[in-house]
């Protein structure tokens, strides 16, 4: 029988392959979208954050890692922790409060965590990542050793201080650091040209000497090659990269958010860009998968995903002293 850990080295090693890419976009979209009920149900306690719509930046970030590089992400996490490898028993657990949880279900929703698999703590203060992943990529080249972070943010980040601190020193010294913004629009509730005065975000690397790209994050292919040439930059010296991956969240903030603020018919022009219907028809396009492969891949996801919240719904809760755990290395 495999131990948890082979079967998240496992699931982290499988995204190279085109078709396990795919698979593992449907299971982050239904993975969210079981979330937002279970929610609603008064099993996911605090608040939660989903990424549907922003999956291909899960993946694609996940297909270009090495086990052993750091990724600080926030609160919207749950998409980037599947992709890195944690089993959706793992992360629901957690989310849950479930001792199954990746953590013993004392973190929840917005503290995910799990080294083994390169993902730090989850941040639920906005731009606190950023700071974080500069730090442990100053330990990597102090060391000498050849791996590289990534701080993973939202563009209302980009108006705090921690961006601003992290991006020059990270410029200063070369970290071997990779900044990457998911520009989804809106900042909670606000969208962004009302709190942000310039147009991109990746304008900004400007003042930092550092390069920086814009692309589509809806695009998985587009995704895995910017980070590819950002990666082979920072591990070869090169020093950091912001990264502005332009995507929409299809949900709200959070699930107090019905998400009014928007314009009418925004959500609908968005989804014809939907991550995992522009790389199932690029599949079946290039021939790797028919129209019926596509459609059972899909259903097995879903099935997979409703026997995950079965197991977690008959999990135990863990014990009051569980909170005293997680605190100090062993």
């Amino acid at each position: 029988m495999s131990t948890q850990h082979e079967v998240q080295s496992k699931r982290r090693s499988n995204l190279s392959d085109p078709v396990e890419q795919l698979r593992r976009m449907f299971e982050i979209r239904y993975f969210e979208e079981e979330i937002v009920g279970l929610f609603s149900e008064g099993l996911v306690h605090g608040t939660t954050h989903t990424c549907q719509g922003q999956e291909a930046l899960n993946i694609g970030l996940a297909a270009t890692l090495n086990p052993d590089d750091f990724v600080a992400c926030t609160y919207r996490s749950h998409g980037f922790a599947l992709a890195l490898g944690l089993t959706p028993e793992a992360a629901l657990g957690e989310i849950m409060g479930r001792t199954t949880g990746c953590i013993g279900g004392v973190g929840g929703s917005m503290h995910l965590s799990a080294p083994e698999l390169g993902l730090l703590p989850t941040f639920a203060i906005v731009g606190a990542g950023l700071p974080i992943a500069a730090g442990a990529a100053l330990a990597f080249q102090t060391r000498g050793e050849n791996r590289v972070a990534v701080a993973v943010f939202g563009d209302g980040a980009a108006n705090i201080g921690a961006f601003h601190e992290a991006l020059n020193l990270a410029s200063v010294w070369k970290l071997p650091v990779i900044f990457i913004c998911d520009n989804n629009l809106y900042g909670e509730y606000s969208r962004i040209e009302t709190t942000t005065s310039v147009v991109d975000i990746a304008q900004r690397a400007a003042s930092y000497s550092m390069p920086s790209e814009i692309i589509d994050g809806m695009i998985l292919a587009d995704v895995i090659a910017s980070l590819k040439r950002a990666i082979d930059r920072a591990r070869t010296g090169g020093g950091p990269t912001l990264i502005e991956a332009k995507t929409y969240r299809y949900a709200g903030h959070s699930r107090a958010d019905l998400a009014t603020y928007r314009p009418e018919g925004e959500l609908e022009s968005w989804l014809p860009r939907d991550p995992l219907l522009v790389r199932q028809n690029e599949l079946i396009a290039a021939g790797v998968l028919t129209t019926q492969e596509v459609a059972a891949i899909s259903d097995q996801e879903r099935a997979s995903i409703a026997k995950v919240i079965e197991y977690t719904r008959n999990a135990p809760f863990p014990s009051p002293d569980a909170i005293f755990k997680n605190i100090w290395t062993q």
